[in-house]
């Protein structure tokens, strides 16, 4: 990685993107300073500098020829890009996404509003569901074109890829000792069967955790960085029925009323967090949270038989 680069990305964001995407990644790197100079001049914008990245991308601040503040994402798969680029835009009626101000497929990048606020997850405090449940019914709620509903990928395949890289955390990290490989097995089969069916069949964020959540202020809660997909939006409440939780009794709690303003069935919403629990408790023991009251919720949803909420 050039010095050119390292102005944008570090050496964490490095490994991150090779994890995610392998070594030749570092073409793509080497590349980067020219696709950003190159997209400064085609949006007539000024870099003002890196912003918070993801797993799958590298994020600029940047001005516009305006004034006005927005972001530039790139990544060196221009699939997502493109895919998370229409999904904002099929959600932008709703008003809880950023806006899309230019896309280029050819450079993988796209440039939206910059909504400013820190994520739910950085904040640290846990919103009232009600607040998070509407947030997930408006873009529900959304009416999308037919042709654009059949370019989504199913649920199904969302869930194999989740279930794919989280069982190859636990093979390569202290999980392998503590979640049994059954369970991680009868949590994939528990959601390849909810993702099978045919309920509440709308495009879903995909990955509508509290990191990918900006508390707005005014403009209240906006969803970012998508993997949409179609079918049962009970799932995008999966994050929040579990995020600092340390007792069952709060997790009912949580389901019942995001399901409540969801408008869905609060038991199959029970049923996709015991299904992805598994998932969820390995990353709490390879970030060294194993024994804590939130794993041990975690286990208890995972290896604990279905049951009605009351």
């Amino acid at each position: 990685m050039n010095d050119v680069t390292k102005q944008f990305v570090d050496d964490r964001q490095r490994r991150r993107l090779e994890r995610r995407f392998g070594v030749h990644v570092g073409e793509w790197l080497t590349e980067l300073p020219a696709i950003i100079e190159k997209l400064a001049a085609e949006w007539r914008l000024t870099v003002e500098g890196p912003a918070p990245h993801g797993r799958t991308s590298v994020v600029l601040h940047v001005l516009d020829v305006d004034g006005r503040k927005g972001v530039v994402k790139l990544s060196p798969d221009s699939g997502l890009i493109v895919a998370e680029a229409g999904l904002l835009r099929l959600w932008a009626p709703s008003g809880r996404v950023p806006e899309v101000r230019g896309l280029d497929p050819r450079c993988g990048a796209v440039f939206m509003e910059r909504i400013e606020g820190d994520t739910v997850a950085a904040g640290g405090t846990v919103p009232d569901m009600e607040t998070v449940g509407s947030l997930i019914a408006a873009l529900h709620s959304v009416e999308a074109p037919p042709a654009r509903i059949r370019e989504l990928p199913p649920l199904t395949s969302r869930v194999q890829f989740v279930f794919d890289q989280w069982e190859r955390e636990r093979n390569e990290g202290p999980a392998a000792d503590v979640v049994p490989a059954s369970v991680m097995h009868r949590g994939f089969a528990r959601a390849r069967d909810l993702a099978n069916g045919r309920e509440n069949v709308v495009p879903v964020h995909g990955d509508l955790h509290p990191g990918n959540v900006i508390d707005g202020g005014p403009r209240g809660l906006v969803a970012v960085d998508p993997r949409g997909c179609l079918g049962d939006g009970a799932v995008d409440a999966v994050d929040w029925a579990v995020w600092k939780v340390t007792d069952l009794d709060e997790v009912e709690r949580r389901v019942t009323a995001l399901a409540a303003v969801m408008g869905v069935d609060a038991d199959r919403v029970m049923a996709w967090v015991r299904a992805f629990a598994p998932c969820q408790a390995v990353a709490k023991v390879n970030r060294g949270h194993a024994g804590t009251d939130e794993f041990d919720v975690l286990m208890e949803l995972a290896e604990g038989r279905p049951y009605a909420i009351r």
